[in-house]
């Protein structure tokens, strides 16, 4: 009993830690930026699986799939930077530019969308029963992302091709 108390709270000790520093570095949303993590490590496991499965892994193509995930929260880090680099230039000008936080939403938003597609993929590819319903659901989430995007920044937003996940 005395073990298992010690176990358990060292277990919480590390998760609070955590949840802690996740919040220092992400603030209140910390939980989606978590839940990015959580959906690039499981799309890479989904993707690797299926290669490995019809015996087509390799060490490099594993690599370039981390690498890229890595880019992802490089585009990510960039567009929280304009929005905020952005809103605070406007605070300087007295201008009113707070809706360009909206810049990093929006991706953060895409690549969720686009890692949950990209696992559902894999899911399919590996012969598991995945409900079009939910297929058909990103489709028309991502589909309105763009749209949104289109309209609050005026111009035309290149979509991203979300079925190149080969990771």
């Amino acid at each position: 009993m005395v073990k298992s108390k010690g176990i358990l709270d060292s277990t919480n000790f590390i998760w609070g830690g955590i949840i802690a520093v996740f919040m220092a570095i992400f603030g209140e949303m910390w939980f989606l930026f978590a839940g990015l993590i959580a959906l690039n490590i499981l799309d890479w496991i989904s993707g690797w699986y299926y290669a490995a499965k019809n015996h087509q892994s390799s060490s490099k193509i594993g690599a370039q799939g981390i690498a890229k995930k890595v880019g992802y929260w490089v585009i990510i880090s960039v567009a929280f930077y304009i929005g905020y680099s952005f809103e605070q230039m406007g605070v300087l000008l007295d201008m009113p530019l707070q809706f360009t936080n909206g810049i990093g939403w929006f991706v953060l938003a895409n690549y969720i969308i686009n890692e949950i597609r990209s696992i559902l993929e894999n899911a399919v590819k590996l012969n598991i029963p995945v409900p079009m319903y939910l297929i058909k659901g990103l489709k028309i989430t991502g589909d309105w992302m763009d749209g949104a995007a289109e309209k609050a920044f005026g111009k035309e937003v290149q979509k991203q091709n979300t079925y190149e996940h080969h990771t």
